[in-house]
């Protein structure tokens, strides 16, 4: 029952962290581009790389905290469903260019981004 706990109160904290750097992001770049999104996918790819590296090689996270973090923070931050509708609705209304550039973009940086978190965390793990 305590994983339950720390699982759902890691995903509301997540869930209010993007939702926090969404709204700045909108506010700092314009809603045109799905830049919250993006940034929200790409620092939560670099986490969940660094946090499952830590977890993999380290035993410096518990079980629980791996998996509030892992499955309950990084689980209510990253947002694979808002990826979606806001690359559907760009086609949608014809900004193909920007659709694809979000499919695009979210791909490679999220996955450079997973594997830097991963190094990041293997070094600092090694110091």
């Amino acid at each position: 029952m305590e994983r339950w706990f720390w699982i759902g109160l890691g995903g509301a904290a997540g869930t209010l962290a993007r939702y926090a750097l969404s709204t700045w992001c909108e506010e700092r770049f314009g809603a045109g581009f799905p830049y919250g999104t993006l940034a929200v996918n790409v620092l939560g790819s670099f986490l969940l790389g660094a946090i499952g590296e830590i977890a993999a090689t380290t035993e410096l996270l518990s079980p629980t905290l791996r998996l509030g973090l892992s499955t309950g923070v990084m689980g209510g931050f990253t947002t694979y469903s808002s990826f979606n509708n806001e690359t559907i609705r760009l086609i949608h209304y014809k900004s193909w260019g920007a659709g694809l550039a979000n499919i695009s973009i979210t791909l490679v940086s999220c996955l450079i981004a997973g594997v830097l978190g991963m190094a990041v965390a293997r070094r600092l793990v090694a110091s």
